[in-house]
């Protein structure tokens, strides 16, 4: 069940180019995604409410979608007089509002699905929105960052342990780095130059087959228990599939590098495992690298060494 407090949980309005209408959804951060229920998919698709049903479980049977991946029940609180109401209302993910928006065939359908790849890609493509009133807030605190780390840099001793040099670059390239999120919150940050050239597709059959691989590996070493690396439910397969989603024939994450960075960054976030959620988002994370060819830079050393990715995850 979702509660429509949760931090990551923001309602967000439709409203068609024609009309004076603004229909309400919720757009949920933490998966992605978003969530309407059975009446407000009719009532943006102005179609009777029996159809947009019939639609729905004709796509669940149909195999097209998983029920379970694809709906939730949302706690929402209301005001009836004095009284504070919850109640727990069945909603539908954007998977199930496109699907049904092909069937139902109608113009404002075909507006819906362009609006809400739009409104994706504005909050979800990074999984989170910088907020630019307090990068600009704390422009001057960053300032002193840079300084303090290059100073430690600069009187680093030269035994000093890998990891933490690790650590320091990885503090160092992030604090230099709030140009760029800034430039990314404003839309104006260009992803030209990123590598379409995808040639592996990620698919949760070979994923378990490498993590089953670790965590023998793993536990021989005495580094991991018989748990490391068991799903808590269907959540990782459906972190996988999302990563090579298509929305109107294009994939959501075009890039390897894009592909690479919400593979490591809904495994550490969203916890599908009982054990291992960061070692195994790493593990993937360099492996997927690894199965594009994209692991080596024009040195043929790592791109990504052991150190920045402990200081990454």
């Amino acid at each position: 069940m979702i509660n429509e407090t949760n931090d990551n949980i923001v309602f967000i309005a439709f409203k068609p180019s024609y009309g004076v209408t603004e229909y309400q959804v919720i757009l949920d951060k933490g998966a992605d995604t978003i969530w309407a229920s059975e009446l407000q998919i009719a009532d943006i698709f102005g179609r009777d409410r029996t159809v947009i049903n019939r639609h729905i479980n004709n796509a669940y049977k149909e195999g097209e979608l998983d029920e379970v991946a694809t709906s939730a029940k949302i706690a929402q609180v209301r005001m009836e007089g004095d009284r504070v109401i919850e109640r727990e209302l069945l909603h539908y993910n954007l998977d199930v509002i496109i699907s049904v928006g092909y069937r139902v065939k109608s113009p404002l359908a075909t507006e819906f699905r362009k609006w809400a790849t739009s409104k994706l890609k504005e909050y979800l493509l990074q999984g989170y929105t910088i907020n630019q009133e307090l990068v600009q807030s704390n422009y001057k605190k960053i300032k002193e960052l840079e300084l303090q780390i290059n100073i430690l840099n600069e009187n680093a001793f030269q035994n000093q342990k890998q990891i933490t040099e690790g650590f320091l670059s990885i503090i160092g390239q992030y604090s230099k780095s709030f140009n760029l999120l800034n430039k990314f919150d404003t839309e104006e940050l260009s992803l030209e130059g990123l590598n379409e050239e995808i040639i592996y597709t990620i698919n949760y059959a070979d994923v378990k087959k490498a993590i089953q691989k670790l965590k023998i590996t793993l536990i021989e070493k005495g580094e991991a228990s018989d748990i490391f690396g068991n799903e808590k439910d269907k959540s990782f397969e459906g972190i996988l599939g999302s990563i090579s989603q298509t929305v109107f024939g294009r994939l959501a994450y075009p890039t390897i590098e894009e592909q690479a960075t919400q593979i490591l960054y809904s495994i550490i976030k969203g916890h599908p495992f009982s054990d291992g959620n960061k070692r195994i988002g790493s593990f993937i994370f360099v492996w997927f690298l690894e199965q594009n060819n994209f692991h080596l830079n024009s040195e043929k050393r790592r791109k990504i060494d052991n150190n920045t990715l402990v200081a990454l995850a």
